[in-house]
């Protein structure tokens, strides 16, 4: 059996931005086989800013924007998980212009760490946002995305 039979991800994408979401399901296909998560289905939505608004206030109560929110709407009752990656899209393009690489690497980081979030990582201290951020940076590498976070901690000094 293929280990990515039971990897279901899809792809809800508002923004008019073009990215390659075979690319994108690519990275998370391999990063759900990398830390052995089977029997997953994770539905990706590429918003633009007003998209985030409304969700970060819908779950959140902030009326803000931000990069990316995450759910984990696993039931039970199911044998797999079950995730929501919402991403934004305007958000990645500002950034990436900011740090000089393409939006697409800046979507799948936000990917990774939404994806990385549901799968028990964490960056509430300095300890877990360092190894969060490393394995975020191993998996945006092997998928062809280059070192991304480390990339914009760099460009802040």
């Amino acid at each position: 059996m293929n280990n990515s039979e039971n990897i279901c991800i899809q792809f809800d994408c508002e923004a008019d931005d073009e990215v390659d979401l075979y690319r994108l399901k690519a990275l998370v296909e391999n990063t759900c086989i990398e830390l052995n998560v089977p029997n997953v289905n994770v539905q990706i939505s590429i918003v633009d800013d007003a998209g985030m608004i409304e969700v970060h206030q819908q779950f959140l109560n902030k009326s803000t924007t931000t990069d990316v929110i995450s759910f984990d709407l696993s039931d039970e009752f199911e044998s797999g998980r079950n995730f929501q990656i919402v991403v934004n899209m305007e958000q990645a393009v500002r950034q990436a212009k900011k740090r000089g690489h393409a939006a697409e690497s800046e979507l799948a980081l936000y990917i990774t760490h939404g994806l990385l979030h549901q799968l028990g990582y964490d960056d509430c201290d300095r300890q877990q946002a360092r190894q969060m951020h490393e394995k975020e940076d191993a998996i945006l590498q092997a998928g062809g995305f280059g070192v991304i976070y480390h990339k914009q901690e760099e460009t802040k000094k």
